[in-house]
């Protein structure tokens, strides 16, 4: 009996906006977070971080900022010209949710400098994202699969 090995298929692509948007919104959480006292910072970063595993886990076009650019966003649209493999913006959340989880770590510890530090960096990633198109996680996520490809 013989094994057949398939690959996995690629996901259905998203519109490429889509991850702008909701880089967009978490840009605007994550500098309140930034300006924000401390216990407000943390629970704010928390919501931010349940966003980010969100996405890292079901994808980012389930994820409540998805809904607000298909609600609000997408339909002023025209269609896009290509989908993107969703795979790279899902690789990103995991990331947000890396920096989240040690700025969260750093507000609940008492180190609200590591809170701070984590979640502006976080906000540069998203920043980058929002405004020149450029996806660090996805940017890496590709890096990283060329070198496994290797």
């Amino acid at each position: 009996m013989s094994t057949v090995i398939t690959a996995r298929p690629t996901p259905v692509g998203i519109d490429p906006r889509g991850p702008r948007v909701t880089a967009t919104l978490t840009s605007v959480v994550l500098a309140v977070v930034l300006l924000t006292p401390t216990g407000l910072a943390a629970a704010l970063l928390a919501m931010q971080a349940v966003i980010f595993g969100w996405g890292a886990w079901r994808g980012v076009q389930h994820t409540p900022y998805a809904a607000v650019f298909r609600a609000v966003v997408r339909p002023r649209l025209a269609a896009p010209l290509e989908l993107e493999d969703p795979r790279p913006p899902r690789f990103a959340q995991a990331l947000g949710l890396g920096f989240s989880a040690v700025g969260l770590a750093g507000f609940v510890l008492g180190s609200s400098t590591v809170g701070l530090v984590a979640t502006g960096l976080a906000l540069v990633a998203a920043l980058l994202n929002a405004v020149f198109g450029l996806c660090l996680g996805c940017e890496l996520y590709l890096i990283l699969r060329r070198a496994a490809a290797r």
